[in-house]
């Protein structure tokens, strides 16, 4: 189980290997994604507090990058934060996620990203539920959900 420190050293030391790498240029993801997808995982943006349905849909399954179909989170670590985003605990594997230290906006928050994409996913708190203390505030755009049985 990650920890808060395991976070900050990632952010710190360098993250994990990732299980592969997909490498494309802006224009070839602007080509691939939906507008609103490149916004968020390619131009760091973030939608709306409570803009998804996401949030309340807690039904078994896998979370997966929205850019790459990397396996990031599990239904398991979801839970309701209030936040407005998706909330995880844990990500799937400790080399799903990469984590980079980000001080824009005058704040000093740890950025999550795609270890095999790069897409921006959201930010990790160390305000999340025992025993881990995380919350991982996801974009719900960043994520593909696929049901159990279905990947």
């Amino acid at each position: 189980m990650l920890t808060w420190r395991d976070i900050l050293q990632f952010a710190d030391n360098g993250n994990p290997q990732p299980p592969r790498r997909v490498e494309k240029n802006l224009m070839q993801w602007q080509a691939l994604l939906e507008p609103s997808v490149f916004h968020i995982t390619r131009n760091r943006g973030t939608e709306r507090p409570f803009s998804s349905q996401s949030c309340s849909v807690f039904s078994p399954g896998k979370y997966h990058c929205a850019c790459c179909d990397q396996l990031l989170f599990d239904a398991e670590e979801k839970y309701d934060s209030g936040s407005g985003w998706p909330a995880f605990t844990q990500p799937y594997s400790a080399d799903s996620v990469a984590y980079k230290l980000d001080r824009s906006h005058g704040m000093d928050r740890v950025e999550i990203v795609c270890n095999v994409c790069d897409a921006h996913l959201g930010h990790v708190f160390p305000d999340g539920p025992k025993p881990s203390g995380l919350r991982y505030c996801v974009n719900a755009l960043a994520l593909k959900k696929h049901e159990e049985g279905t990947h």
